[in-house]
């Protein structure tokens, strides 16, 4: 009787648990899992992984570099889609690095700097007023067939709103090291810059350069964590979506070097042009890697 009883007790319990992971799973009653057939709460809860404590008698080597991440390379597409700003629309959640950075600035999430040192704060308002323009220009005057002023010509407003999609590329600041205490080479990313081009006609020509906006601090667990809770692309598998915060501490891009700490304080292309720009980029590249090897050689 009582293995009887056992049995049937064991029946109604598995089928209570079947019952509650079905309700999870799939809950027409959820108004918050409409478009999913299972609850996703771990990207939103995701925080990252704070860096190990280091001291400085631990540092035995370092070298700062400064580098470029193109978003136009198709390894590092999954940084500037989805396009536009609306990351709910047609989007399955997700948003593009440029979007992110701006969005959570103008909420006051974090602070935003003018230079990659972090010293120089800016405030929202005024970096507002830089990435949303309202330029004004004279239209031509007008005249008719006779040779007549019909209209004077007058001042004309146009407004520019942030837009994500002017966002190729992106600076970051970091720090090469060799630990004392495991012999190995490691790095940190300090600072992260928006670019954009900035476009202007000179003489009937459109002359465009790359413009930094503002710099944000990566060591700011505020930015590391807003990172960490959102995903980016992932062309082989959607539930295996990188963070953000993933992408940069494991190093998955595609960039290059523009500068290395140097007695004048150039950078690359203030020296060197075209081909041997890149070269002298990848020698740096080499270099660095060169110097932790270099270290078991006796």
């Amino acid at each position: 009787m009582k293995k009887v009883l056992f049995g049937l007790s064991l029946m109604i319990l598995t089928v209570c648990g079947m019952s509650v992971s079905a309700q999870n799973i799939l809950n027409a009653e959820d108004e918050t899992n409409l478009s999913n057939f299972y609850q996703r709460t771990m990207s939103t809860t995701k925080r990252a992984l704070p860096y190990p404590f280091l001291r400085e008698s631990d540092v035995i080597w370092e070298t700062c570099i400064w580098r470029t991440i193109d978003f136009r390379e198709k390894f590092n597409q999954f940084f500037y889609f989805p396009k536009g700003e609306d990351s709910l629309n047609n989007n399955q959640g997700r948003i593009n690095l440029a979007y992110l950075i701006y969005r959570n600035a103008a909420n006051g999430e974090f602070e935003i700097f003018d230079d990659d040192e972090l010293k120089v704060p800016v405030e929202w308002e005024y970096m507002y007023r830089k990435l949303n323009k309202a330029d004004t220009t004279l239209t031509d005057p007008i005249y008719d067939e006779y040779g007549e002023l019909v209209d004077e010509g007058h001042d004309t407003i146009k407004y520019k709103n942030f837009s994500s999609d002017d966002y190729y590329q992106i600076y970051l600041k970091e720090y090469w090291y060799i630990d004392k205490q495991d012999t190995r080479m490691k790095v940190r990313i300090v600072s992260l810059a928006l670019v954009d081009e900035n476009c202007k006609e000179i003489d009937g020509d459109m002359e465009c350069n790359p413009t930094t906006r503002f710099w944000i601090p990566m060591n700011d667990m505020r930015v590391r964590n807003l990172f960490a809770r959102t995903n980016a692309y992932d062309i082989y598998n959607n539930n295996f979506e990188r963070s953000y915060d993933e992408i940069f501490v494991t190093r998955y891009f595609d960039s290059f070097v523009t500068r290395q700490t140097n007695t004048h304080n150039r950078e690359i292309h203030d020296y060197l042009t075209g081909e041997d720009a890149l070269l002298e980029s990848q020698t740096i590249e080499e270099r660095i890697f060169d110097i932790e090897s270099d270290m078991w050689e006796y």
